[in-house]
């Protein structure tokens, strides 16, 4: 081999040689961060708690319900809730595809991750229940269903505030759909029908909080004269599509 060319390969061969070999596994080089990537994605999609916007002005639904009482309860209590649940979510290092599915898997969840979630599923429940007064009227198809369960409307509203009167301490009084069979029921606290370990399950009607902190600046203690006034803002057009 000739000097010149001699020195040339020698020169190649430790440039080469300098030069880290490159395995089949370099492509995945990146992979971690791609992973990351979809692991975020993937979590940014998972199901997690918010608060609907109130149907109406804080004023809307008086005199039934006054409103302060509708301000604080909104902004304060109801805020809370979610705050509360979306750190427990994150904090448990829970994933779950929907608010059913959530509540299906109730008697797994943490205290804060299961009061806390039905706190805020029960509080927007609960605001697009309502309306301002007159009251409407159930569809044809629920007033049916409601004669055929309960007699009339009136001994309807008769055994559902009769419950939610009933209820001791904190908690809500429900309408709800089991399999085309009306009944009427109370949970306590945030717990709601939709929860495995709710005692009547089924598919929510109507819903009314009979926590005090939903009446007591303007009723005190009179949580009947509350219940009263609460159906004159019933929201029947909603409580009907919700049966249909």
């Amino acid at each position: 081999m000739e000097p010149h060319n001699r020195r040339n390969f020698i020169k190649s061969s430790l440039l080469l040689a300098a030069i880290p070999a490159i395995s089949p596994l370099s492509s995945l080089a990146f992979e971690p961060d791609e992973l990351s990537a979809v692991a975020k994605e993937e979590r940014a999609a998972a199901f997690v708690f918010s608060q609907v916007p109130l149907p109406y002005a804080y004023d809307a639904l008086v005199p039934s319900i006054d409103a302060l009482t509708m301000e604080i309860h909104y902004t304060k209590h109801h805020a809370t809730y979610v705050k509360n649940v979306n750190e427990a979510l994150k904090a448990d290092k829970l994933t779950f595809k929907s608010a059913a599915d959530f509540f299906g898997q109730a008697s797994k969840l943490s205290a804060k991750a299961k009061n806390n979630g039905g706190g805020v599923w029960n509080h927007n429940f609960f605001w697009e229940s309502m309306q301002a007064a007159p009251a409407s009227a159930p569809s044809a198809k629920l007033k049916a269903a409601i004669d055929k369960s309960f007699g009339s409307l009136d001994q309807f509203k008769d055994q559902f505030s009769k419950a939610a009167l009933a209820q001791f301490g904190s908690g809500w009084a429900w309408l709800v759909n089991d399999k085309g069979t009306l009944k009427i029921t109370t949970t306590p606290n945030q717990d709601n029908p939709l929860m495995n370990t709710a005692t009547v399950k089924g598919t929510p009607l109507l819903a009314l909080d009979v926590w005090e902190h939903a009446y007591y600046l303007k009723y005190q203690n009179k949580r009947n004269d509350y219940i009263a006034a609460w159906w004159d803002v019933v929201n029947w057009d909603r409580v009907s599509k919700r049966f249909a």
